[in-house]
């Protein structure tokens, strides 16, 4: 089974139908003993970090989350519930993530400005080729450049050491990483056609 974490402020309709188009035994849930009894967990989130990462600490569920991906079991953050499992955001102030991928959550517009980038919109919206290391198991389902769909305004920075897969919009955005089995991915799989199936399907089985 899989835990959906629900802790107001996901789109959890097209995650939880592609997942059970897939096959897969889901469960959106906001409990300690759900997420426990799971085999895999989600983290999805939309919106900005600070309210996020109150609302997630505010359901008491943040050491359950700590303790089960410490024993192993897999975790996928998507778009901001990839960005609370790193270390600090930079969205409007600093704020304290979960401390599971080193690195911080930085403005896209401002380093396309830092490094003299016009005419690209944010937030960045749309589909971009994906570039990964081939041997990765969360993408053995697809190819080198296949498309993925983002929608965001800040992006994984300073994290090389996890980053797994990337996409260029002016600058290189991080567009997975991994540590262990926790992962996470900045673009939505379940708005990416048959390619995020296929890794949602990879997820399955890591």
């Amino acid at each position: 089974m899989i835990a959906i974490i629900d802790y107001g402020v996901g789109n959890l309709f097209s995650l939880t139908a592609s997942l059970r188009y897939l096959g897969a035994e889901t469960r959106v849930t906001g409990k300690k003993e759900d997420i426990e009894a799971a085999d895999r967990i989600i983290l999805p989130g939309v919106g900005a970090f600070e309210d996020a990462i109150a609302k997630l600490r505010a359901t008491g569920l943040v050491d359950t989350i700590m303790d089960e991906t410490a024993r192993g079991k897999p975790l996928l953050g998507i778009c901001l519930g990839m960005q609370l499992l790193f270390r600090e955001s930079h969205e409007y102030g600093i704020h304290q993530g979960l401390g599971l991928i080193d690195g911080v959550i930085a403005s896209i517009d401002e380093d396309l400005k830092k490094e003299r980038i016009e005419g690209l919109k944010v937030p960045h919206i749309g589909w971009n080729a994906l570039r990964f290391a081939q041997e990765e198991p969360l993408f053995k389902y697809i190819k080198q450049g296949d498309c993925v769909y983002y929608v965001h305004s800040y992006y994984g920075k300073d994290c090389a050491d996890s980053v797994i897969a990337d996409s260029m919009y002016g600058i290189k955005i991080t567009g997975a990483v991994r540590n262990g089995r926790i992962y996470g991915t900045q673009f939505h799989p379940e708005k990416s056609g048959d390619v995020g199936l296929n890794i949602l399907r990879a997820f399955m089985e890591v």
